[in-house]
């Protein structure tokens, strides 16, 4: 990680603009919206370096010369556009929330799912409870519910959670069956993706699926082609009563231990390393902001720390490596190796637990 937050390095005038930012940041974030849903930014991108007039904009896109007005000015000020002899371009910036794929989901997740919610992040710090969820429902946590959010909420999560776990899922899995499994445990295992790739990479491999009831019906569904090679294991791994698995040569965590308080991630391993093998392997998949190549990956992991506060349990976070290191060692395991950079920002951990 770089040393992006060791100092200051504003001036003071330079601090004070940046403070009206933020004051405006809500503002500028859904005109980007507007701006691209009403398809003012694809009209720009179309028109190129000549640009386009107000007017040409509104009639484009079936607004009103004043919204389009409105719209664009505010495009200025939040570096989405340019302006010269009244006539509008696209910038850089405003090209990649038209195409950038990442930038897109990151920006639907943050509309669709998080937006609303995070009106409560002072009520959910105070009260260490997602608070930010009665948008969604009167529940406690949004894992058993996921399939009850709107349509709009659900595609956007999912659409988040796969563009990143995509991606290191193809480069994680040679290290996974480098130790030749004969079956895999994956804990969290949520619509069984991961367990799909496992499955096509190794015809002989055997899974079995840890989750809630609630999300291993919607793996079963998923893997019906594959059902004599996966067992389901319905079990709420913060209920000291439920049984785990007992059997796997290797067990997997993906962007599960995130999902739990510092407190409950060592209670969660010690349970684990009670119930696996010995000659057992731990692999553990977690996004960590202080092992970031770029600070605007810790800058998207910070704040997605957040939509755990606000909207998901109130008590996780993307925790930084020089914090989840200690939780691993404290849950009995020991790190027999750490790959950075997987994906898009993973770090893939491979543990072994202390007998």
């Amino acid at each position: 990680m770089g040393d992006w937050y060791a100092h200051d390095p504003m001036t003071a005038l330079e601090a004070k603009e940046a403070a009206q930012h933020l004051a405006f940041a809500p503002f500028a974030f859904q005109a980007a919206r507007s701006l691209r849903d009403l398809g003012v930014l694809a009209a720009l991108d179309a028109a190129g370096a000549s640009g386009l007039h107000t007017d040409e904009v509104a009639r484009q896109c079936g607004i009103s010369a004043y919204g389009a007005a409105v719209l664009l000015d505010m495009g200025l000020s939040a570096r989405i556009a340019t302006e010269s002899g009244g006539r509008y371009a696209l910038t850089r910036v405003g090209h990649y929330l038209l195409h950038d794929a990442m930038t897109r989901t990151n920006f639907d997740f943050s509309a669709d799912v998080c937006y609303r919610g995070l009106a409560n992040l002072t009520q959910s710090v105070r009260e260490g409870r997602p608070a930010g969820l009665a948008e969604f429902g009167d529940w406690p946590t949004i894992y058993p519910h996921l399939a009850e959010l709107p349509e709009r909420a659900h595609r956007s999560w999912f659409a988040f959670d796969h563009h990143y776990s995509d991606a290191a899922y193809a480069q994680a899995l040679p290290y996974l069956f480098a130790q030749r499994p004969g079956r895999i445990v994956d804990i969290g295992a949520n619509t069984g993706r991961f367990a799909l790739r496992c499955l096509r990479h190794d015809p002989q491999v055997r899974l079995t699926l840890v989750d809630l009831p609630q999300q291993l019906a919607v793996a079963r569904a998923q893997l019906a082609a594959h059902a004599e090679r996966v067992d389901f294991h319905p079990v709420d791994v913060l209920d000291p009563t439920s049984a785990l698995p007992m059997d796997g040569d290797v067990w997997w965590m993906s962007q599960f231990l995130d999902c739990f308080s510092s407190a409950q991630v060592v209670d969660i391993l010690r349970r684990v390393g009670a119930a696996m093998p010995t000659g057992a392997t731990l692999c553990v998949l977690e996004c960590f902001p202080d092992r970031q190549r770029f600070e605007s990956a810790a800058l998207s992991l910070n704040a997605t720390s957040l939509y755990f506060t606000a909207l998901a349990n109130g008590n996780s976070r993307f925790y930084r490596c020089s914090e989840f290191l200690p939780l691993v060692r404290a849950g009995g395991f020991a790190v027999q190796e750490q790959v950075d950079g997987i994906g898009l920002g993973h770090s893939l951990l491979v543990l072994r637990h202390h007998r």
